[in-house]
């Protein structure tokens, strides 16, 4: 284990030079920058433990399949609530090696944003998304005039980019009007 003092043995230098082609080349310390950094001196780390203390784990943390605990100190800014944290404690049930754990978590994080977004509505100050998401700067700042006549990247997905950012506020904008409307109707 990673966190231990002692490390597995390691192999003799003949036996790896001859079950492994090409094997030893860069024996000589001279040319290997990291020899220091290899070298095994429990006493030069100045730890004075074999294992480090464990972090108290106050509430229950996703933790991946492949690793049978948790490492010693572990991230708690962020902790999970809501849809988007169902979402992410749902991808923690595959394989790391799986799309469907990192597909979940992409999801979880869209999610998350759009929890962000209608959190944001019932506050005193909510999102504003002319000046927050660059529309006004594109208007304001040149934004197209800066592009054109340039080898930039992001002249290949500019054209979507009003789309994909806007696009989800004009259509939460109409769907917020339709449903007043329907609301004055009755």
């Amino acid at each position: 284990m990673v966190y231990r003092a002692d490390h597995p043995p390691v192999p003799d230098h003949d036996e790896l030079r001859a079950r492994i082609p090409g094997w030893g080349v860069d024996l000589d310390p001279a040319d290997r920058p990291s020899v220091p950094r290899e070298r095994f001196d429990p006493d030069a780390t100045g730890a004075h433990w074999d294992f480090p203390e464990r972090q108290p784990e106050l509430r229950p943390r996703e933790r991946s399949i492949e690793h049978g605990t948790l490492p010693p100190v572990f991230g708690t800014t962020a902790p999970l609530r809501g849809v988007s944290g169902a979402v992410r404690r749902f991808a923690y049930r595959y394989s790391e090696g799986r799309a469907a754990h990192w597909l979940l978590l992409l999801a979880g994080d869209r999610v998350d944003a759009v929890e962000s977004h209608l959190r944001s509505l019932t506050t005193v100050h909510p999102d504003n998304p002319i000046t927050q998401t660059g529309i006004r700067t594109e208007i304001t700042h040149h934004g197209v005039r800066s592009r054109r006549g340039t080898t930039r990247v992001d002249m290949h997905h500019a054209w979507i980019d009003p789309i994909i950012v806007g696009g989800p506020w004009v259509l939460a904008g109409v769907a917020a009007t339709t449903i007043v409307r329907s609301l004055r109707r009755r």
